[in-house]
């Protein structure tokens, strides 16, 4: 196999807050199984056996929910050892963990940075924003203490991220948010758009993003952006670096942008794999990494299907002058997979007004950081 990428949920869909916008717990509602429990470490030792078994060259485990803290900082010590036991081709490995921080201390954070976990650290901006939607099982906001992990977090030299999930709130406050990581050296940033139920009507929950929303996020965001970039300032926004990757004939690292899916591997915590952390639900599970390998779960029906219909629904795409750089964005932003459905991404009003806004600056951009051909 080709490099392998495994997402895994240590703890399943638990969690210690209870977000508005949590899309696994939407998902877990709409499976037969809500949670799985949490993992054992037989199966821990099984996947990472199995995975560094397949892998060529490389190997990236990331530890998601849920809350993955909750299964404990030892679960995670024993994960370091299994992958030194079992690396025995000299395959490159690389761990990364999504957590909300509730449980980071100084425990924690050592054992991060001692083994080079590279951390995205779930906070919303404000405390207005944050608290409206990141609450916790009392049903009280997270603000104060996602901030304390940040803090924590620098102060012990971890590498790590801020991810916020932007939803029509956010928009309204993105003056104030920039500015506040800016202040608080908060220098790395994913910004994630929401996701609507499953089965609701998109735009209609009181958190939704909708395309002119996200259209005037992605341009005042940009603005914030180019400036600081422009002036020297060192900003890194996940978003705008791919788009700039892609300008310079590179491949972007998100897979929004690559055009067509690959399996994520996403392995929940009895061992049933799923091809992405968007589509944990029964239709698509693919196996158990207990009772098959990565390689012939790659092989089902499910798997194949999963990734062939990530080329469709993009009829109305042919025609757009953007598609060398959206390469027709998210898959599930372009359900329902159904005959007859030209599809479109859902924010494809919002990608056709950002980017002839941002294409002539991005491309200069790019020209200053090399000379190399551009690829749009």
């Amino acid at each position: 196999m080709p490099p392998l990428s495994i997402l895994i949920k240590p703890a399943s869909g638990g969690c210690n807050m209870r977000c508005r916008y949590c899309f696994y717990h939407d998902e877990q509602l709409h499976r037969e199984t809500f949670s799985y429990g949490q993992m054992s470490e037989e199966t821990l030792e099984i996947l990472i056996r199995k995975a560094l078994a397949s892998a060529e060259g490389s190997c990236s485990f990331g530890f998601q929910g849920g809350e993955p803290t909750l299964r404990g900082l030892d679960f995670f010590r024993r994960a370091v050892q299994l992958q030194k036991k079992y690396n025995t081709r000299g395959v490159q490995i690389t761990n990364a963990l999504q957590t909300n921080g509730l449980l980071l201390d100084g425990e924690w954070a050592r054992f991060l940075r001692d083994n080079h976990f590279l951390v995205g650290l779930s906070l919303d901006g404000t405390k207005e924003v944050h608290d409206r939607n990141r609450l916790d099982a009392d049903g009280k906001g997270t603000y104060a203490r996602a901030l304390r992990a940040a803090q924590l977090l620098a102060a012990h030299g971890v590498e790590f991220n801020i991810l916020t999930v932007v939803t029509g709130q956010t928009v309204d406050a993105l003056g104030k948010i920039y500015s506040f990581y800016r202040r608080s050296n908060l220098l790395y940033q994913q910004y994630i758009p929401c996701l609507d139920p499953l089965d609701g009507q998109r735009g209609a929950a009181p958190y939704s993003l909708t395309p002119e929303k996200y259209a005037v996020f992605l341009k005042t965001l940009f603005d914030l952006w180019y400036r600081d970039v422009t002036a020297g300032h060192f900003i890194y926004i996940r978003f705008f670096e791919n788009l700039l990757a892609a300008l310079l004939g590179r491949r972007p690292e998100s897979c929004q942008l690559w055009g067509r899916c690959a399996l994520q591997n996403v392995v929940e915590a009895d061992g049933s794999v799923y091809p992405c952390d968007f589509y944990c639900l029964d239709e698509w599970r693919l196996g158990s990494i207990i009772e098959e390998d990565f390689s012939a779960l790659a092989q089902k029906p499910a798997a194949r299907r999963f990734l062939e219909e990530s080329l469709s629904g993009r009829e109305e795409c042919a025609s757009c002058p953007w598609l060398a750089l959206c390469r027709g964005g998210c898959r599930r932003d372009r359900e329902p997979f159904a005959p007859g459905n030209a599809g479109g991404n859902y924010f494809c009003a919002a990608y056709r007004e950002f980017f002839p806004y941002a294409a002539p600056r991005l491309t200069a951009l790019a020209r200053r950081l090399s000379q190399v051909p551009l690829a749009f």
